[in-house]
């Protein structure tokens, strides 16, 4: 049997990370036509699109942002009572500690311990509720994105257009090939 160690793992993970990259690099020459000589222009085939700006700038976007910033909101609400109710039986608890028998003084340490637990508990299970919603919307965005992505450059005769926003593949772009101002208009007329 083979074992793999870490550094089995990361060569492999190298291999695949650039064959991929080749690949799309030689998606990419293919569909523009390769590169003439050193500097060759791409013909129009290509173009870029910034979807961090879809969802600042688009009404539906706006309204993404919002639901999630409203449905955070109210966890957060709900984990900070029960943030209040902890504090208070630890203050109590300090404020009695002094007058409590030591099996009142253990029980007492049990029942903030468990309600700790309970609340941390619960932390996870909101933060959980919270990335799923967000998961979901954004989700739905994306597929009333990608509609209107591929609407807009079928009109305009694109063949690929590429995400540009941070952390997006693209490295540099002529900023002629940005198609993200006609995307957001297209977005509103749609979404409203």
């Amino acid at each position: 049997m083979v074992r793999w160690n870490g550094n089995r793992w990361k060569r492999a993970a190298g291999r695949i990370e650039w064959t991929a990259m080749s690949a799309a690099v030689a998606v990419m020459l293919a569909l523009s036509g390769g590169c003439a000589g050193g500097g060759g222009k791409i013909d129009g085939k290509v173009a870029v699109i910034n979807l961090q700006r879809l969802l600042s700038e688009t009404s539906a976007g706006k309204k993404v942002k919002e639901n999630l910033a409203g449905f955070s909101k109210n966890r957060q609400a709900l984990m900070e009572m029960e943030e209040k109710e902890l504090r208070r039986m630890e203050e109590d608890f300090v404020k009695q500690s002094s007058v409590l028998s030591p099996t009142a003084k253990r029980e007492r340490e049990e029942q903030f311990r468990r309600r700790m637990q309970e609340y941390q508990q619960k932390a996870s299970e909101l933060n959980r509720e919270v990335q799923e919603k967000q998961k979901d919307v954004l989700e739905g965005f994306r597929d009333k994105s990608e509609t209107v992505v591929a609407k807009v450059a079928k009109r305009l005769g694109l063949q690929v257009v590429v995400d540009r926003s941070r952390g997006g593949p693209t490295i540099y772009h002529e900023e002629g090939l940005d198609i993200s101002g006609q995307v957001i208009e297209e977005f509103n007329r749609e979404y409203p």
